[in-house]
């Protein structure tokens, strides 16, 4: 789990052709030429379907997100070698987050195996054969792109609060709407999952959708956070986000007037409760970390940046998830321990940065960073504002912190469960005893001693 982090210059330096760039300028027949590991016994009903269904046909298909429909051979074929290069550069499916770096161990992790790239590669290469109609599965019962997507696990939710509608321009200037709104709950409950959503017609201009208890018109904690491309959060099985009783959901919404004129748009959050009863041992908190530098700096025109920041807390935490945040120039984002023995310990990296899509990364039960009173965590963030960034629309423009789409911000959002030393105790012998249960199976498996 340990490594150091890039330096600025050397990770430019190795992003200055980004991969999709590179993927993009390849001729079309060159590809074909790429032939070593190409297979003409792979197809598209036998082997690529499957892959599509279970990772891209959520968002390529009519009324959904994707520009294209991947749901039939023949709209696909047409599509082949530009699908071959974007899963390749790993653009697609789109979860930014190093294979090589840090925890590896994921919820609700979108990227592809490598053994699935290579056969759309292989298939794209061989010509695209279509192969046996009867070897083609049967198609998925999608729910409509309208709903929730947390529903296919958890059930339709236990409260959906909307914000009041509001009028987005086709054209204009960034745009911010704040409407307060009851929640109905008359007790404190525990939050199991939480889910924002955009209208389907809302989905191509809310930047942003974030949204805070307020009780009696005080803040009473964070509900969570929305940018484009997340799809929601899950809540560790023991932790507690709370709903205080007689609670309202204060609104943040971030519309950037996008081309598409919305009429009356409502944004809803999703949330699901434990029962009653449930209590939950520790509290888990959603924060926005800003890094050193992320109240005021500028970036020059065809220049870069790094920020950086450091944060402790003053109770043993657990990490449960991180989620980077900025906009078109920030390009890579790492999260590392700084243990109070001195020690480094690199958790998690993104050096493929994109803000048209946003990740809660979720650390898996056994992996997620216990961190005790004295040890820090370190964030950095590295921005640039030259031509070699893919989506950067301007770099001989000045660039500062600010909460326009066309400025930028340096922070990441971290859900942390707040313990203490007999909890964090608990929780790491629980992990070693998972451990040697795990050991003595594989032992005691196939090939192994009795």
């Amino acid at each position: 789990m340990s490594a150091s982090v890039p330096s600025l210059r050397s990770w430019l330096a190795a992003a200055a052709v980004p991969a999709l760039l590179v993927a993009l300028a390849v001729a079309p027949d060159a590809v074909a030429a790429q032939e070593g590991h190409a297979s003409t016994d792979v197809t598209f009903t036998r082997d690529v379907a499957p892959i599509l269904q279970e990772n891209c046909q959520v968002c390529h298909q009519p009324g959904a997100i994707g520009p294209m429909s991947l749901m039939d051979y023949e709209n696909v074929r047409r599509y082949a070698r530009r699908i071959a290069r974007m899963v390749e550069a790993r653009d697609m499916p789109p979860y930014q987050y190093d294979l090589d770096v840090g925890i590896q161990d994921l919820r609700e992790d979108w990227r592809l195996s490598e053994e699935d790239i290579q056969t759309i590669v292989a298939w794209a290469s061989s010509g695209a054969p279509e192969g046996d109609p009867a070897d083609m599965p049967p198609p998925v019962e999608w729910p409509d792109p309208a709903e929730f997507r947390l529903a296919e696990r958890f059930g339709e939710p236990d409260i959906i609060v909307r914000s009041e509608p509001y009028d987005v321009p086709e054209t204009g200037q960034d745009r911010w709407w704040r409407p307060t709104v009851p929640t109905g709950v008359v007790e404190d409950r525990c939050i199991m999952a939480i889910e924002t959503k955009p209208s389907v017609e809302g989905r191509a201009v809310a930047h942003h959708a974030n949204s805070s208890f307020s009780v009696d018109g005080e803040r009473a904690g964070r509900l969570s956070e929305y940018a484009l491309g997340k799809v929601g959060e899950i809540v560790p099985e023991g932790a507690c986000r709370k709903i205080p009783a007689n609670a309202d959901v204060n609104f943040d919404i971030h519309y950037w007037p996008n081309g598409v004129q919305v009429d009356d748009d409502q944004v809803e959050v999703g949330i699901w409760l434990h029962p009653e009863e449930y209590e939950g041992t520790y509290d888990q908190t959603l924060t926005l970390y800003f890094l050193q530098g992320g109240r005021g700096y500028d970036i020059p025109p065809h220049g870069t940046l790094m920020t950086q920041g450091v944060h402790q807390w003053d109770t043993p935490v657990r990490i449960d998830s991180w989620q980077p945040h900025g906009h078109t120039r920030l390009v890579a984002m790492s999260i590392e321990i700084l243990r109070k023995d001195g020690q480094r310990e690199m958790v998690s990296m993104v050096s493929n940065w994109s803000a048209l899509w946003h990740h809660s990364h979720i650390y898996g039960e056994d992996v997620a960073p216990l961190l005790d009173v004295g040890d820090k965590v370190i964030m950095t963030a590295w921005y640039d504002n030259t031509e070699n960034n893919r989506y950067n629309p301007d770099p001989d423009q000045w660039v500062g912190i600010g909460d326009r789409t066309a400025d930028e911000m340096s922070h990441a959002w971290i859900a942390v469960t707040h313990m203490d030393e007999e909890g964090i105790e608990k929780v790491r012998a629980e992990r070693a005893a998972r451990l040697i249960s795990e050991q003595q199976d594989d032992e005691s498996g196939p090939g192994g001693s009795n």
